[in-house]
């Protein structure tokens, strides 16, 4: 398993996470040996949204004797009334639901408080203008939540959190299909298979990663699979089926992200996930697949996936992209970001212009242009 720094919270997530939202389905004992089984084999973030008492029960079952090696994310907010799930602010609910996630998962602290499901401008303001957000701040305060996160699948939600300074991490929807879409406050349209007239990647998704990997916060990365949709060839957008390892490697390629947390309903599910570790690059692309798709390709646009390797002058073209990405989107070139390229051992105005870089990739980037480009911009 390899694992990756969460932004600026210090903490080394597993590659591949642990989405808890299937485990209601199962009995109890299949759904504990499903988390003790992902613990056995290196994963070790977890995510609890749930607010049902069987989900709870189960995580903390399922860490019990192991809690130091798990990484949580719990939700402030996700309630359970009258026995129904409930997203709130009232305060007469929040702290009582929050404390039963403690007492069910058989912890004290978790390490990724999140702001629960954020995706509309008022919600936003309901949060940081009452006392939900005070709540949160005591949490971290006491020690019960380690660092604050925020659960949104609205990009221009996510960038006021990360430009505020907020939170220190985000749990976001990624996968090709959605990062087509463009911002959307009612998760029903976001998730409606209406692809008319949308290609590539959108906009304010691409600049949310580059502002998160600037600022340091971290993402996790929820619907990998679009809820299987990739995986069926009657309801992919693409016109093609994409396989796991190729999802996975999506969500990894994008700035900032340190976490693919899918959901298992077997053992053989996680086996599959976990297979990406040991993947060959050929199982991992997904840019040929996508490149090839009858509908809705990334022409254009850099997805930082190394296909144009090798370069003659030794450049690694995929980084000084996402450096040059980074940058090129600032009034002024952050000074982290061009500590970072000059910290290359090989720059942008190396490139010898020989534009074999460009016959393999597979979204016809004109990466010699964008050498110039990146050159002239850091001055190398």
């Amino acid at each position: 398993m390899n694992y990756r720094q969460l932004g600026k919270t210090g903490l080394l997530v597993s590659e591949i996470g642990f989405g808890g939202e299937w485990l209601e389905r199962h009995d109890e004992e299949h759904s504990v040996d499903l988390v003790r089984y992902a613990g056995e084999l290196g994963i070790n973030i977890i995510d609890c949204w749930m607010s049902d008492p069987k989900s709870r029960d189960i995580i903390g079952k399922g860490m019990e004797g192991r809690r130091d090696k798990w990484i949580v994310q719990g939700h402030i907010g996700a309630t359970h009334q009258d026995g129904q799930y409930v997203r709130t602010r009232d305060m007469n609910f929040v702290p009582q639901a929050f404390e039963d996630l403690l007492r069910r998962l058989k912890t004290d602290y978790v390490d990724l408080g999140m702001i629960h499901y954020v995706d509309a401008q008022e919600d936003w303001d309901r949060c940081v203008g009452t006392e939900y957000i005070e709540y949160v701040y005591k949490l971290r305060e006491s020690g019960k939540i380690r660092h604050i996160g925020l659960s949104t699948h609205n990009p221009r939600i996510a960038k006021q959190a990360a430009e505020t300074g907020i939170v220190d991490m985000i749990l976001f929807s990624v996968n090709p299909a959605l990062d087509m879409k463009p911002a959307i406050e009612d998760i029903d349209t976001l998730f409606a298979p209406d692809y008319e007239g949308l290609s590539g990647l959108d906009p304010e998704r691409a600049q949310l990663y580059r502002l998160c990997e600037e600022k340091g916060v971290g993402i996790t990365v929820m619907k990998p699979y679009f809820g299987g949709r990739l995986f069926d060839p009657a309801q992919t957008p693409f016109g093609v089926t994409l396989t796991p390892a190729q999802c996975i490697h999506y969500a990894l390629t994008r700035p900032a992200v340190a976490s693919v947390l899918c959901g298992y309903d077997t053992r053989e599910q996680i086996d599959a996930a976990l297979a990406y570790e040991s993947a060959s690059e050929e199982e991992k692309d997904y840019t040929s697949v996508l490149a090839s798709a009858p509908l809705h390709a990334f022409t254009g646009q850099c997805t930082y996936c190394g296909h144009c390797k090798p370069c003659p002058a030794e450049i690694d073209i995929a980084l000084v992209n996402k450096f040059y990405d980074l940058a090129s989107v600032q009034p002024q070139v952050p000074e982290s970001v061009k500590q970072h390229y000059l910290a290359l051992e090989h720059h942008a105005s190396e490139c010898v212009a020989c534009r074999g870089c460009e016959s393999r990739c597979p979204f016809g980037v004109e990466i010699s242009e964008r050498m110039a480009k990146t050159a002239a911009l850091f001055g190398c």
